[in-house]
């Protein structure tokens, strides 16, 4: 015979069923969190590197290495071939302006020189016989002209006398036509002689000026010469620092070859050399910041130089303080050309994680856990870059490297 069951058991049995449910599900959730747990991508926190989103200001920013070179600079070469006759300065001395730091050789331009003088000699000469026997020529001639003159006169006078006599049959008519043949005679040979004293003139004078234009040559280069023996004494352009110098005497030096170098003191600017993909972006004027450790200089782009070589453009970096004691000769320094400035926007640090400006792939950290978002970057100064959008300020971003996380949506970070 069925008996009714009771309530009170009813209960009971339809409780352990739910908590009978309940600890499955419990237990299937806690086994599907520990498989995550074993197989899900998971980083330590202290292995990567964050930084929170704040709000800020950045000047847009291009890195390049630089070298402080001076301000004012002079090479000094050797003029001819020759050798090092004796040096007087020692690298790296202070020397002042003309002052002496060596000598090169210089007897073949003894040599040319005095060869020149005596040329210039024979010039000399030359011209003051050609003048002497232009002078000498000339009294001939006058002397010559004036003997000629009176044969005209007196063959004039003759020809008059027989025209007169002839109208009364005194001479005969051969008589007449030898006169009149006598005075035409004299008169071509005055011309002739008139003509041979200008044509004397003409070619003593010329003779006279080509030697003086050859003296003329030979003093130009009787100077050029004495210039040349100056620059044989090799000094000091202007007060500064021997930077550079050839101190082994006796070495042979070629033309235009490099002897000396005089570098202006505590007066410098900056050479940036940086790639030439920025080359577009880059114009005189342009403000920059120079860092050596700690310290930081201000300056302007003061030439872009046109030519590009292996990849690199270079730029002169103009100082407002070129006279500050960090600054050293060939000291290199860091240097960050200002493109632009933005004034409170959203900055994080710079790292690996960012690959220049435009959206790209950034873990953002919330809860623990590190989800892919697509964050826009904007300028950057090289430690820190602005963030246009996909972040607030607050957020952390993991800015190391995670490209073995480059699948992933999202990754958990483990305190």
């Amino acid at each position: 015979m069925d008996t009714d069951i009771s309530p009170h058991l009813i209960r009971r049995r339809k409780r352990n069923t739910v908590l009978a449910v309940a600890g499955l599900l419990a237990t299937i959730s806690l086994a599907a969190w520990g498989l995550n747990r074993a197989v899900g991508p998971s980083v330590d926190a202290g292995s990567i590197n964050l930084a929170t989103v704040r709000v800020g200001n950045i000047a847009n920013s291009i890195n390049a290495s630089g070298i402080v070179i001076p301000v004012h600079e002079e090479l000094v070469s050797s003029p001819i071939q020759t050798r090092v006759s004796k040096v007087h300065a020692k690298l790296g001395q202070q020397v002042q302006a003309n002052e002496l730091l060596l000598e090169l050789d210089n007897r073949s331009i003894l040599l040319a020189s005095d060869s020149l003088k005596e040329q210039l000699a024979q010039q000399e000469n030359r011209i003051l016989a050609l003048t002497l026997e232009l002078d000498q020529k000339r009294k001939q001639l006058a002397s010559a002209i004036e003997l000629l003159q009176l044969d005209l006169e007196a063959a004039r006078v003759k020809l008059g006398r027989y025209q007169t006599l002839r109208k009364a049959g005194g001479v005969s008519a051969e008589d007449l036509l030898t006169a009149e043949l006598n005075v035409k005679r004299a008169e071509i040979q005055l011309r002739q002689h008139h003509e041979q004293q200008e044509d004397n003139k003409r070619v003593t004078s010329s003779n006279i000026e080509g030697a003086r234009l050859q003296k003329s040559i030979l003093q130009k280069q009787l100077q050029e010469q004495q210039q040349l023996l100056a620059q044989m004494q090799v000094r000091a352009p202007f007060s500064g620092m021997l930077t550079w110098l050839l101190a082994d005497e006796g070495a042979s030096v070629s033309t235009g070859q490099l002897v000396a170098k005089v570098s202006e003191l505590n007066n410098y600017k900056v050479e940036a050399s940086l790639s030439d993909f920025h080359a577009r972006a880059l114009s005189a004027g342009q403000q920059v910041l120079v860092e050596q450790g700690n310290i930081k200089l201000r300056g302007e782009v003061q030439t872009v130089l046109p030519e590009i070589q292996n990849g690199t453009v270079k730029l002169l970096v103009s100082l407002q303080e070129p006279h500050h004691n960090m600054l050293r000769n060939k000291l290199r320094v860091e240097v960050n050309v200002i493109t632009e400035q933005k004034q409170n926007t959203l900055l994080a640090d710079a790292g690996p994680a960012f690959n220049g400006r435009g959206p790209q792939d950034i873990f953002v950290v919330r809860d623990g856990l590190a989800r892919k978002t697509t964050i826009n970057i904007g300028a950057s100064d090289g430690k820190s870059v602005e963030i246009l959008s996909g972040a607030r300020a607050g957020d952390q971003l993991i800015i190391s490297d995670t490209s073995r996380y480059k699948d992933r949506d999202s990754v958990r970070v483990a305190q």
